[in-house]
């Protein structure tokens, strides 16, 4: 039987929570963001006019929004493929990339730069990654002969499947670099041989919707990445002193004075929700310094499936760098776990600064309440 050449479209999903909130995303089912649906709007144009036969996606929300994109132009069923979806990883599922690098240096390093070697509980072997994903594809290749498809899969599963195909060996792999979100690889296959036209194409991307553009992560090699913070459970006693001095710089940045102020009653209720879930009062480190404080009461409102921030600040010297979304990312896995579909605050009618920073992560202003001095914004995001 004569074998034609199947072209295969392969495409990273758009920006995910996890590449947002810097935290570990396998097979975690994170949401797509704001940006990763700007991406996935210009991914739609860049497939316009390209004829597509068939379209496949893991079996992962991130990557079925991500097909979006080809369904605006092309009417196709969408079916999902498992084999498709990241590798697994393990107990390192949606904690920080802080907190892994900090804590496993060494299999941190193995994952980005030998992931063959790499070995956490319940993580996949990268051996089983490759076979899985080559598989599916020649499967796939050879299911539409002659046609082309379109298959959206996961970043290291990708350049996983890359290398595997130029024949670099795991130790070599940094010569893969991460591709941008919604980036796009082009293979065509025949005869069970695959050819790689182009890979990690995120022309379609100008820079201020891509993800990559913003970060320095995917192509240093120093594995303490500065901008990835960790989050620590705060000893309110021995770090009382710690806590106070933040809550009255984050009260003097809100309101312009300290009137009408007081350390107890905010110290107090700190400690009562800490003693209610050890996750709700959290300081954020980079490396060992300390950067910051998020704070959640997870008995507020939780009747009406609402999760609480209490208080969220970082200190003057990480202000301004993009870090801040990482404590909300924190919230967001803490709410999420526990069932919640929103996360609500108070912010002060005068904090312009911190108002600027909750409505550009999609918090959205629904009411106003008194407060001590001024008036407070209640706003909400849904998760």
């Amino acid at each position: 039987m004569e074998v034609n050449m199947t072209k295969i479209y392969l495409i990273r999903h758009a920006e995910a929570e996890g590449n947002l909130y810097r935290r570990v995303q396998g097979h975690y089912n994170g949401d797509i963001t704001q940006r990763g649906y700007k991406q996935i709007n210009l991914l739609a144009e860049r497939f316009r006019d390209i004829e597509i036969d068939a379209l496949y996606a893991s079996d992962l929300q991130r990557t079925q929004k991500t097909a979006g994109a080809i369904l605006k132009y092309h009417d196709l069923p969408l079916k999902k493929d498992a084999r498709l979806k990241e590798v697994c990883m393990g107990v390192w599922e949606d904690a920080p990339w802080g907190n892994v690098a900090f804590g496993d240096p060494e299999q941190m390093l193995y994952f980005s730069y030998d992931p063959e070697k790499w070995e956490v509980e319940g993580g996949e072997n990268f051996k089983d990654l490759k076979k899985r994903i080559t598989n599916a594809l020649l499967e796939l290749a050879e299911k539409h002969d002659g046609q082309t498809i379109a298959a959206v899969s996961h970043g290291m599963a990708i350049r996983t499947f890359i290398s595997g195909v130029k024949g670099i060996p795991s130790e070599r792999i940094s010569e893969i670099q991460h591709g941008d979100n919604t980036c796009v690889t082009l293979l065509n296959v025949e005869n069970g041989n695959i050819e790689i036209e182009y890979y990690n194409d995120n022309s379609h991307l100008p820079k201020e919707v891509s993800t990559f553009a913003g970060q320095t992560w995917w192509k240093n090699k120093d594995v303490a990445d500065y901008a990835n913070l960790r989050i620590s459970p705060m000893d309110l006693e021995t770090e009382a002193e710690l806590y106070c001095k933040c809550y009255r710089d984050g009260w003097l940045a809100s309101h312009g004075t300290m009137d009408g102020y007081s350390d107890e009653p905010y110290l107090k209720g700190a400690r009562y929700s800490s003693k209610k879930n050890p996750l709700s009062v959290m300081k954020a480190l980079s490396i060992d310094e300390f950067a910051g404080i998020i704070e959640l009461d997870t008995e507020r409102m939780a009747k009406e499936g609402i999760g609480w921030i209490s208080f969220c600040y970082l200190t003057d010297e990480f202000r301004g760098k993009n870090l801040g979304v990482q404590l909300i990312g924190h919230a967001v896995s803490v709410y999420r776990g526990m069932g919640r579909k929103k996360l609500r605050l108070h912010v002060a009618e005068t904090n312009r600064r911190g108002i600027a920073f909750y409505e550009k992560f999609e918090f959205k202003r629904i009411g106003t309440t008194s407060g001590n001095l001024c008036p407070l914004w209640l706003m909400e995001k849904e998760i």
